[in-house]
């Protein structure tokens, strides 16, 4: 049964606008640590690849916050959204704090399988989350 879905188009241009004008402070309230290990690897290839790899993950959490149903507000935040990759290449969504207790709550306590599949195409970025309950 699904739960929540969200998804969200991001605009790259506007993502690379924000890393020129707020660089690491952006990149601070925005990504975990995790994430900026796998964009620090973009970021080596060039600061094109680098802003598409930062406006994929933030659509992924502003589609993930819609699934939750909350937005960025009642205790969930950017860093309570987390996306990395499996070696295959495979996106895997992480919740944690707020983000994690709105799920569980939503949930009822049930176990929940996290969705994520993200995409770009300069200069949009899009992403969608689904949250199915498992039986």
């Amino acid at each position: 049964m699904i739960l929540g879905i969200g998804n969200d188009l991001s605009n790259i241009q506007r993502i690379e606008k924000s890393l020129q004008k707020f660089g690491e402070r952006f990149v601070e309230r925005t990504f975990s640590e995790a994430e900026k290990k796998e964009m620090a690897f973009r970021k080596n290839i060039s600061f094109r690849e680098y802003a598409c790899s930062a406006a994929k993950r933030f659509a992924a959490k502003e589609a993930c916050s819609k699934a939750l149903g909350t937005g960025f507000r009642n205790g969930v935040f950017m860093r309570d959204i987390e996306i990395t990759h499996q070696a295959s290449g495979q996106p895997v969504l992480t919740l944690y704090n707020g983000a994690l207790r709105r799920l569980e709550m939503l949930s009822g306590g049930k176990k929940v399988r996290l969705h994520v599949t993200m995409t770009d195409d300069y200069p949009w970025a899009q992403a969608f989350v689904i949250f199915e309950v498992l039986p």
